[in-house]
C-alpha cells in the first residue's frame, strides 16, 4: 500500500519527476517526460505495478530526511541495531546534449553511505512499463542490467552485484562507516547511445553537480523578507515542474491522486494549464526569474500557433492539443480511489477566464522589463477579437465543471481583466490597437458583473449569475484590480466566504450540496482547496487585517510536509494532504502571500493596481437577459 502523501519527497530534473517515500521506495516515475507512461506506478496500486525500493534491513528505521540546501538532492538517514547509514537520491539536471545526467538522458542516482557501524541494505528495482501493465525483459551484462519493453530501455548500473530474478533487479550488500555504494538508472530511447561508464565516485560527483545547479538557481531569488526558506523551497518546486526543453510548466507531476480518499475526483495534472502556468510565470517574475518568463512566452506562442481563437485551456508540455482522457482499469488507485485516469477531457472545455490570465501575464512581463514581442501582441489581438464576440457566453469556469455551462462570475471578471490589460498595452507601451473600443468593452463587462454577479440581499458576489452559490475564486477580484479589497462588496464577499466556505480553518472551493452536484456533474465532497485559503489570507492583508492574514498563512505552512511540499488539497478530518502532489497552484500563492506579508508593495498590491474602473452601483442579482 502506498504511503501518505506527506511521506513522499520530490526528485526532478526539469524533464520529469519522481516521488520517493521515507521508506526508500520510489513509487512514481514517468520517463522520459512528465506525461510519459509511468515505469514506477506503485503510488496508484501495489509494488507489482513498479517501484524501486532501496532500504536497510535489520529493522532499521528512518531517522530524518532533508534536501541539501536549496536543492532537490535528498538525504535520508536510517538507524539500525548495528549502525547508521544515509541514502542520497537525486535526478541530475541535464540538457538535450550534455550535463551531469550523461548524454541528456533522464537518470536517477542513488547512493548508500555508511555513517557508523554496519548496516545491511536491499535494493529491489521492479520496472513495469505502461503504468504497471508491462514487465520488461531484463538482460544482465556484468554489473549492468538492461530492461527492454518496446521503445523503452532502462540501463541499471551499480558497484553492488546485481541479480535478475522474476522480473526484478536486486542487490544485497552492507556498508560500514565511510563506505559508499552507488546506483544509476538511466532511460534511453531505442536508438540512443548507451550511458557512459559508471562508478560510485562518478555518482557522488553527479550528486554534487546537481546540488550546485539547484543552489545556483535558487540564489537568484530576490525575496529577502520573511519566510525566505519557505519561499525558496516553493520556487524550487515550481522550477522542478517546468519542462526545460519547451518552457512549459505542468500543474503537478502526478495523475489521479484523489481530491477525496476513495472518491472519483481523480484527474491527470501532468499537463500545462494556461491558468496555472501564467500564475507560475507571475510568481517567478516577482521573485526575479525573467529567463523563465521568456521561455514560457515562447512556449505559449508555439502552443497557440495557427489557431489562437481556438485556444485550449491546457496543452501537452510541447504544446500538444489532443489529450484524450482514458481510464486504466488494471490499477486499483491510490487508497482505492478510482478510476485512475490519464489524459484530461477538460482540454475541450471553454474557460473564458484563461484569456484574462494570459493577457495579465503578458502585461506583467512588459511591466517588469521583458521586451515586447510583436508575435505575442498579434496573438493577444486575436484573443481580444474572440472575447469581444464571446465574453457573454456561458463557460465551464475555473474549476472545470463537467455539468452545464454557466455565466460564472469569476470568468466574467477575468474577461474584464483581458480588456483592461489590452487598453494598458496601448496606453502604457504604445502598442497598436483599438483602445477606445476596448475601453467601452471593459466598462460594459464591469457593469454586467456588478449587476448580475452580485447578490445585494446577501451582500456578496456569487458563483454564477443568478445563483446563491459561493465560490472562493471570487477572492481574486481585488488582486486583479477589478475592485479594491476595501470595497463594501468585497468586504461582504469575504465575510460570506468566512461564514459558508471556511471550515476547520481552511477554505473550500465552493458551496457543496445537492445544487452543487448539478453544476459540477460529479458526486460532492472534497478536501479544502489550499490555494483558496492563501487567497483569503491575501484579502486580509489587502484589507489591513495583516495579523489575521499572517495567522492564516502560518496555518497553511504548518500542513506542508517535512520537506516543505504541498498537495492540491487538505483533508481536515483525516489531517492529510490529498490531491495531486506536489501541486504548483498551492506553491504559487505561498510565495505570493509571503511576499505580501513581507512588503507593503507585494504581488497583491502591485497587481491590484494594474487596473481600476469607476465604481458601478450594484443592482439586485438577476439572470442576465440573453
Amino acid at each position: 500500500m502506498p504511503l501518505r502523501l506527506e511521506d513522499y519527497a520530490l526528485l526532478g530534473d526539469t524533464h520529469t519527476a519522481a516521488l520517493v517515500g521515507y521508506d526508500g521506495s520510489i513509487d512514481w516515475l514517468c520517463i522520459p517526460r512528465f506525461d510519459s507512461d509511468a515505469c514506477f506506478a506503485a503510488l496508484l496500486g501495489r509494488p507489482e505495478h513498479g517501484q524501486w525500493l532501496l532500504a536497510p534491513g535489520d529493522r532499521a528505521r528512518p531517522l530524518a530526511r532533508r534536501y541539501r540546501g536549496d536543492s532537490l538532492v535528498l538525504e535520508t538517514e536510517y538507524a539500525g541495531p548495528e549502525g547508521r547509514a544515509r541514502v542520497i537520491d537525486c535526478m541530475p539536471v541535464h540538457t538535450p546534449t550534455d550535463g551531469p545526467g550523461g548524454n541528456g538522458q533522464p537518470t536517477v542516482i542513488r547512493i548508500v553511505e555508511g555513517l557508523q557501524g554496519r548496516v545491511r541494505f536491499h535494493s529491489r528495482l521492479r520496472p513495469r512499463f505502461d503504468y504497471g501493465l508491462t514487465p520488461p525483459w531484463l538482460r544482465p551484462e556484468g554489473r549492468r542490467v538492461r530492461a527492454y519493453a518496446g521503445p523503452d530501455v532502462l540501463v541499471i548500473d551499480s558497484d553492488a552485484d546485481l541479480t535478475v530474478r522474476d522480473g526484478d533487479c536486486t542487490a544485497d550488500f552492507s556498508v560500514r562507516a565511510g563506505d559508499r555504494v552507488g546506483f544509476r538508472m538511466a532511460w534511453r530511447g531505442p536508438r540512443d547511445e548507451e550511458p557512459g561508464p559508471f562508478g560510485t565516485a562518478e555518482a557522488v560527483g553527479t550528486a554534487e553537480d546537481t546540488e550546485r545547479w539547484w543552489q545556483t538557481w535558487a540564489d537568484q531569488c530576490t525575496h529577502t523578507g520573511e519566510y525566505r526558506d519557505a519561499v525558496v523551497r516553493s520556487l524550487v518546486t515550481l522550477k522542478a515542474l517546468s519542462y526545460s526543453p519547451s518552457g512549459g510548466i505542468v500543474a503537478a507531476p502526478t495523475t489521479s491522486l484523489p481530491e477525496r480518499l476513495g472518491g472519483v475526483r481523480n484527474w491527470d495534472y501532468r499537463y500545462c494549464w494556461l491558468r496555472d502556468a501564467t500564475f507560475t510565470l507571475l510568481t517567478l517574475l516577482d521573485a526575479g526569474y525573467e529567463q523563465e518568463a521568456v521561455a514560457w512566452r515562447e512556449w505559449l506562442l508555439r502552443a497557440l500557433a495557427g489557431a489562437p481563437r481556438r485556444m485550449n485551456i491546457l496543452y501537452g508540455i510541447e504544446g500538444e492539443r489532443l489529450l484524450t482522457e482514458a481510464e486504466l482499469d488494471w490499477l486499483p488507485g491510490y487508497e482505492h480511489s478510482r478510476p485512475v485516469r490519464i489524459g484530461n477531457a477538460a482540454s475541450g472545455q471553454l474557460q473564458l477566464d484563461v484569456h484574462g490570465e494570459l493577457m495579465d501575464a503578458l502585461h506583467q512581463a512588459r511591466v517588469r522589463g521583458i521586451p515586447p514581442d510583436q508575435d505575442a501582441w498579434r496573438v493577444q489581438q486575436v484573443l481580444m477579437d474572440f472575447l469581444e464576440s464571446h465574453w457573454r457566453d456561458p463557460d465551464n469556469g475555473i474549476w472545470e465543471m463537467r455539468g452545464p455551462r454557466r455565466d460564472f462570475t469569476h470568468s466574467k471578471v477575468m474577461a474584464w481583466v483581458a480588456a483592461d490589460r489590452a487598453v494598458k498595452a496601448v496606453e502604457e507601451f504604445g502598442l497598436d490597437g483599438p483602445a477606445d473600443r476596448w475601453r467601452r468593452l471593459r466598462h460594459e463587462i464591469h457593469r454586467d458583473v456588478c449587476a448580475y454577479g452580485y447578490d445585494t440581499e446577501r451582500e456578496t458576489f456569487t458563483q454564477y449569475y443568478g445563483s446563491t452559490t459561493l465560490d472562493a475564486s471570487l477572492l481574486l477580484i481585488p488582486s486583479v484590480g477589478f475592485l479594491p479589497a476595501d470595497d463594501p462588496r468585497m468586504k461582504g464577499t469575504v465575510a460570506a466566504v468566512e461564514r459558508e466556505l471556511l471550515a476547520d480553518g481552511f477554505v473550500q472551493r465552493y458551496t457543496m450540496g445537492p445544487r452543487t452536484a448539478a453544476v459540477d456533474g460529479l458526486p460532492t465532497g472534497e478536501g479544502a482547496f489550499l490555494p483558496c485559503t492563501f487567497w483569503l489570507a491575501d484579502n486580509y492583508i489587502l484589507q489591513g487585517r495583516r495579523q489575521e492574514g499572517r495567522e492564516l498563512f502560518e496555518r497553511l505552512l504548518a500542513v506542508r510536509n517535512d520537506l516543505g511540499l504541498l498537495s492540491e488539497e487538505y483533508d481536515t478530518g483525516h489531517r492529510r494532504l490529498i490531491g495531486n502532489f506536489p501541486q504548483a497552484l498551492s506553491h504559487i500563492p505561498l510565495v505570493d502571500t509571503a511576499q505580501n506579508l513581507s512588503s507593503e508593495q507585494g504581488p497583491a498590491q502591485r497587481r491590484s493596481g494594474a487596473g481600476r474602473s469607476a465604481a458601478v452601483s450594484p443592482r439586485a442579482s438577476a439572470r442576465r437577459p440573453s
